[in-house]
């Protein structure tokens, strides 16, 4: 045998074993991949990847690897190249991965190109029609997406996320489950009780292992009387974190169901004490809520601040408690960026929610003081803040007469809301809990109060930009 038989041998020798060991590292990456263990699988299906840019399905794998280890951007890129390549089944996660990243239009386009390539093949589209429906809701949650100064933020451990809350006594006490039961049951959920401390809302798991809402009264110095709060508010699936206002009446709390745009998201009820029914749960917008788990929101009317906790964009096992000064005309975010109501949406930067020349100091210092029932830190009908260090409680406080009109016009909007508001949750109940005729009666009076309401709200907003300007050119023109 010469020289070159022997090279041939040689070079189809190292061929066959390099197909040999690509082929082993292939099955062993899919195998580990189809047992859902996606770390251990990622690394092999990087390596083929860069063998082979253009090849759909090692994109595919690789991105999906990607996303289930939370690298979101990776995810992105390689999943691109495998719906270019039309892979099935990246259009489904490239979609998630969109959702997640709050382009819920472009989720939306990818789900409308899945549920045609499934229904070619006619494979079950139902699920995947729910999820389209559920992305085009969460866009017009973003295009309206709620006008809140986040004024700090702090990333704690989800065990210990209360540590952030220092309530004034007159809003309640919020204590961990198993320190309030002195229990060492697993159970994860919080208790508040009212500033009378005769009455406590907490959760804990049922038969169905789902957790539901419950509260107990004060009896003798004793708890007891536990009443599960009823099927409109607990949904079919887990219900928790709930926070009553000083009124008694208003409840938030976190569900899983009730059309949860994603983990736990953040609801608000009120108790008809009339009736002695709950009016139906109304689900809040962003930013308070999420593609992620978003709980425990609570509102201090003493101080005049709230909090809430997101695990969005946060590594496991941690969490972030957002600060904010709660916005009681609910007026949404002006831009015509859609970028940046996004961002805003996202909560990418709380600076980007905070009002131009604004210094948050005394509050945030406030939000972390203990006050006493009875003792109110400042006397005041409202919030407006005008620049630094400088903030108006009281109509008598605002100096240019301009700016007091524009103001008052403002209140008496918020106040019309707040009672359009209501009403509406009131027409909503008794649309849910009537037969087909009444709901057939009521539904163009509440489409009219939904549109008369929408009309309403961005104008209180305009109406305080104009006071603000008013008064800064006031102060300026007066020194």
């Amino acid at each position: 045998m010469n020289w070159l038989s022997n090279k041939l041998f040689y070079t189809l020798g190292i061929t066959l074993l390099c197909s040999g060991l690509y082929a082993q590292s292939l099955d062993q990456a899919k195998k580990l991949y189809n047992d859902g263990q996606y770390a251990e699988a990622k690394p092999a299906f990087e390596k083929l990847v860069k063998q082979s840019p253009n090849n759909g399905s090692y994109n595919h794998w690789y991105g999906v690897c990607c996303y289930e280890t939370g690298d979101l951007e990776g995810a992105e890129k390689y999943l691109a190249v495998a719906v270019k390549r039309k892979v099935q089944e990246a259009y489904r996660y490239l979609s998630d991965v969109y959702f997640q990243t709050y382009r819920f239009d472009d989720s939306a386009e990818m789900l409308e190109e899945y549920i045609e390539l499934l229904t070619k093949k006619k494979q079950d589209t139902q699920p995947f029609e729910e999820k389209l429906d559920l992305a085009k809701n969460t866009q017009r949650m973003v295009d309206k997406v709620e006008d809140i100064q986040i004024i700090d933020s702090m990333v704690v451990d989800k065990d210990d996320f209360l540590s952030a809350y220092i309530l004034s006594e007159e809003s309640g006490t919020l204590k961990n489950y198993k320190d309030f039961f002195q229990t060492s049951e697993p159970v994860n959920s919080t208790v508040y009780m009212n500033q009378k401390g005769d009455k406590i809302y907490y959760a804990h798991s049922t038969e169905g292992e789902r957790y539901c809402l419950f509260t107990q009264s004060k009896l003798m110095d004793k708890w007891g009387d536990e009443k599960q709060l009823p099927m409109n508010i607990n949904s079919n699936e887990d219900d928790n974190y709930p926070f009553v206002l000083s009124d008694g009446v208003t409840i938030y709390y976190a569900s899983k169901g009730n059309g949860s745009i994603g983990g736990y998201d953040l609801f608000v009820t009120r108790y008809n004490i009339n009736s002695d029914t709950y009016l139906a749960p109304e689900q809040l917008g962003m930013p308070f809520n999420s593609p992620y788990n978003d709980y425990m929101i609570v509102f201090d009317e003493v101080k005049g601040l709230g909090w809430f906790v997101s695990d969005r964009f946060q590594p496991e096992g941690k969490a972030c408690v957002y600060l904010f000064i709660p916005n009681a005309a609910h007026s949404r975010v002006e831009s015509d960026d859609p970028e940046f109501k996004r961002a805003r949406a996202a909560i990418k930067s709380i600076k980007d929610s905070w009002k131009e020349g604004s210094s948050y100091t005394d509050l945030i210092r406030l939000a972390h003081t203990e006050i006493p029932y009875g003792e109110k830190k400042i006397e005041k009908d409202f919030d407006f803040i005008i620049g630094n260090d400088i903030v108006y409680y009281k109509l008598d406080d605002i100096k240019s007469p301009e700016a007091r009109s524009y103001y008052e016009k403002a209140i008496a909007l918020n106040k019309q809301i707040k009672e359009l508001s209501g009403k509406l949750d009131e027409l909503r109940t008794s649309y849910t809990q009537g037969n087909k005729a009444r709901r057939e009666q009521l539904k163009p009076t509440i489409l009219q109060a939904e549109e008369q309401l929408n009309s309403l709200l961005e104008q209180p907003g305009e109406l305080e930009k104009k006071a603000r300007n008013a008064e800064i050119n006031y102060l300026k023109n007066k020194r």
